[in-house]
């Protein structure tokens, strides 16, 4: 499989991305009490860590933001996964519990301020890429109404010209960098194989939030980890 980010590298020299394919899962709808529990630690964490200061303030929020406007994203209505996941935390708020995987790969988020996605490997169609919007896009926002058993009922929402997407061969599987997550290809209980990104641009320790990625799919998921880490003198890599 590969995945590249050529197309943005010369616009965002700092983005480095660790695609990490992912094996033999074993995933629960219900969060797991071990797991439900690390989580609350690391929730108490992020507020103790940055309950005090300013979203802006937080380091690997701020690079997110300044990449946004870099494409040309000035409302605030549309952030990054990361900045909503420590706004929610921080307002006192759980993180949201969808099934084992997601909420594992949220707490690496969490803990590492890095925005992080997975894709049911299975419905994907390599290769990858981060990239510029195409005209002809197809999107079906994981939020627009549709049912998990019928993905194709969410309105199309293509995104918009010089929009950074995440896509693969046929469509794109998140909108904005990594605003919103396509409906087709997300990840459930009958997942065995996915395809996940932590996503980095500038600030934090990458290789630590994937060690900590491959540790909590071990022990949560029962599955392993093959790593790929893309980067602008690495554009292009395969898994």
């Amino acid at each position: 499989m590969q995945l590249s980010i050529a197309d943005i590298t010369a616009d965002f020299p700092r983005f480095r991305v660790a695609v990490v394919a992912v094996d033999d899962l074993a995933i629960t709808a219900a969060r797991p009490q071990a797991l439900d529990t690390l989580i609350a630690e690391r929730e108490a964490a992020c507020r103790e860590r940055w309950g005090h200061l300013e979203l802006s303030q937080v380091p690997g929020i701020a690079a997110w933001r300044e990449a946004y406007k870099g494409f040309g994203i000035k409302k605030t209505s549309y952030r990054s996964s990361v900045e909503r996941l420590v706004k929610r935390v921080v307002a006192g708020e759980r993180l949201p519990a969808v099934n084992s995987f997601v909420d594992l790969y949220n707490a690496v988020s969490l803990t590492h301020v890095f925005c992080c996605g997975a894709d049911d490997r299975d419905k994907l169609a390599p290769p990858l890429a981060f990239r510029y919007a195409r005209e002809g896009d197809s999107f079906r926002d994981m939020a627009g109404g549709g049912s998990a058993a019928a993905p194709d009922e969410n309105p199309e929402d293509p995104p918009k010209p010089g929009e950074v997407v995440y896509a693969d061969a046929r469509h794109v599987l998140c909108r904005r960098w990594n605003w919103r997550q396509d409906a087709r290809t997300g990840i459930g209980p009958t997942t065995t194989r996915a395809v996940a990104t932590i996503q980095a641009n500038g600030v934090g320790d990458l290789e630590a939030a994937v060690a900590d990625f491959g540790a909590l799919v071990a022990a949560h998921c029962g599955g392993h980890c093959r790593v790929a880490i893309a980067d602008h003198a690495t554009p292009v890599v395969m898994l």
